[in-house]
């Protein structure tokens, strides 16, 4: 892997420095949403998690991408309680026990009903202020920050969804309260960072797998990357001074 030389960023993040969030955990390594994988994120260098959120038939916060555990026939978490749920599947309180509570660590709420819940969750562990809860409909994001003034929110979002275009958007979420906007690595530019980095929303990229991508990213001064190479996304930060 070609690694760039030591250079400093155009522009610097408003959260500086930028959030290297591990995709479902290191998922190009260990089986992704598990507490091995997760684990090994950590152990490689990221500095946040990532992972979907959703609530098992007796209320807990568990782990996983597709919400189902069994495909054949098909098995929904939200149908299933955690005892009987694939030994893989990890709640959010067995990921805080085992690899620990310092890091930032990003849940995309598949089930909104898993809200309170994956809050009270965080609370319990010492971990609310380091919990970003993502989301795409913008109106239940906000009746989220009604409900909870503290808990860190995410507007995961495409330009094609903004109607009436970015700049709009970004005076919604600091209208709002809404603390970041996520877009996929390549619809980041230097000036959109600068956008809403005006309005003091943070900017977080999804998809960023390569090199090139991630170098770009962080030398415009984004706030947080998602990644499912660990090694790579480090590798690459760590270039920057």
């Amino acid at each position: 892997m070609r690694i760039l030389a030591n250079v400093k960023t155009r522009y610097s993040p408003l959260g500086d420095p930028a959030i290297l969030f591990a995709h479902r955990g290191a998922r190009t390594l260990e089986r992704e949403n598990t507490i091995a994988a997760f684990s090994r994120a950590v152990e490689l260098g990221a500095t946040g998690l990532e992972s979907d959120a959703w609530l098992s038939g007796d209320g807990q916060v568990v782990l996983d991408h597709d919400g189902h555990h069994r495909r054949f026939p098909r098995k929904w978490i939200k149908d299933t309680d955690r005892a009987d749920l694939a030994e893989h599947i990890p709640t959010l309180v067995e990921v805080y026990k085992s690899v620990g509570t310092g890091l930032p660590v990003s849940l995309d709420l598949k089930d909104p009903a898993a809200f309170a819940p994956t809050v009270a969750t965080a609370t319990e562990f010492g971990a609310r202020r380091r919990l970003w809860i993502c989301h795409s409909d913008l109106e239940l994001l906000s009746q989220w920050r009604r409900a909870d003034p503290d808990v860190r929110l995410v507007n995961s979002t495409a330009t094609k969804r903004l109607p009436h275009g970015p700049e709009r958007r970004a005076a919604e979420l600091s209208s709002a309260g809404i603390d970041a906007v996520n877009l996929r690595q390549g619809e980041w530019t230097a000036g959109l960072v600068a956008l809403f980095h005006r309005f003091g929303v943070l900017a977080f990229a999804w998809d960023a797998q390569h090199e090139r991508q991630l170098a770009s990213l962080i030398d415009m001064g984004i706030d947080a990357v998602y990644s499912d190479d660990v090694e790579r996304m480090v590798a690459v930060a760590a270039t920057f001074a």
